[in-house]
């Protein structure tokens, strides 16, 4: 079974002319629309990278030639293939065995994709609440979580400490509703996480965190934690295709797969323009800021 990961660093990303340009010419045209009327340059950057993520990874996992992929968002906001739903007679890949996610927030955005599985991603920086104290931010997402869950969440330490748990356990309640795509309607209390002793640690995904599901085990879904660095947490959840739940424990799994960084050169390595050059978008593109302001003087400050 195959399984891929990749991440980009968005943040350290300062597009030329060149790449811009190039970037918006190698997506379709609705997506290059939509990412124009973003306000900020990091939001902007954070869409263009996963559609081109999105795209390389159809291209060359899944053997569909870049000007040929189509890709369409569920009513959820779920990327799927739309075209081609049939990939060529001599690909090694079968397209419909594959399912795929993105999720962008902090520096990154990340790709996740697995065969014969369903699959949510989702990224959390480590970042302290921008307009209120710690408390006082867990008081306001207080129904986020259960009982056990903020036990472990404040018996975790230091604020700092307890703000990395709470993220934690926010990706992995946001990558099984990806998985899953039921979206904002959800309720989150349904869901409850078991943390392992073991901590995280760069490089070495954790597949130990069980989830229970209205008070029941489901040994069906997996969920792989990863640190890209210190400040960003990703976790993969995988679970039986179709959303199936026959009680039945998952089929035995290889060991985990750790992210790869790529760069923009490897975004664009296989990619083909869609449509001609457009000068003033890269225009609009430079009078952006890059973020918020009050984003940008947390940064600075960190």
């Amino acid at each position: 079974m195959g399984s891929v990961r990749w991440a980009f660093r968005c943040a350290s990303w300062t597009p030329t002319r060149h790449e811009w340009l190039h970037a918006a010419r190698c997506i379709q045209p609705e997506e290059k629309d939509r990412i124009g009327q973003f306000v900020f340059a990091k939001d902007a950057k954070a869409a263009m990278a996963g559609r081109l993520l999105l795209r390389r990874f159809v291209c060359e996992t899944m053997g569909v030639p870049w000007s040929q992929i189509r890709l369409g968002r569920s009513p959820r906001g779920k990327p799927y293939l739309a075209e081609p739903l049939q990939v060529s007679p001599d690909s090694s890949v079968v397209q419909s065995e594959w399912s795929f996610n993105l999720s962008h927030q902090g520096d990154y955005a990340v790709l996740a994709a697995e065969q014969g599985v369903q699959v949510g991603v989702d990224i959390m920086k480590n970042t302290m609440p921008g307009s209120t104290s710690v408390p006082e931010y867990f008081r306001i997402m207080t129904r986020q979580f259960t009982e056990y869950e903020w036990s472990t969440i404040r018996s975790a330490g230091s604020e700092p400490q307890q703000l990395a748990s709470f993220y934690r356990h926010w990706a992995l309640k946001e990558s099984f509703i990806k998985a899953i795509g039921t979206g904002l309607g959800f309720n989150l209390q349904r869901v409850e996480f078991h943390l392992p002793p073991q901590r995280l640690a760069l490089g070495q995904p954790l597949r130990q965190t069980k989830m229970y599901l209205d008070e029941e085990e489901e040994e069906e879904w997996t969920f792989e934690e990863s640190l890209l660095d210190t400040e960003h947490h990703v976790v993969v959840a995988l679970g039986p295709a179709g959303n199936t739940c026959n009680g039945a424990p998952p089929p035995s799994q290889p060991p985990p797969t750790t992210f790869t960084l790529l760069s923009f050169g490897d975004l664009i390595t296989s990619a083909t323009p869609l449509t001609e050059e457009e000068p003033a978008y890269w225009e609009s593109f430079e009078t952006k800021a890059e973020a918020p302001k009050r984003q940008r003087d947390t940064q600075s400050s960190t």
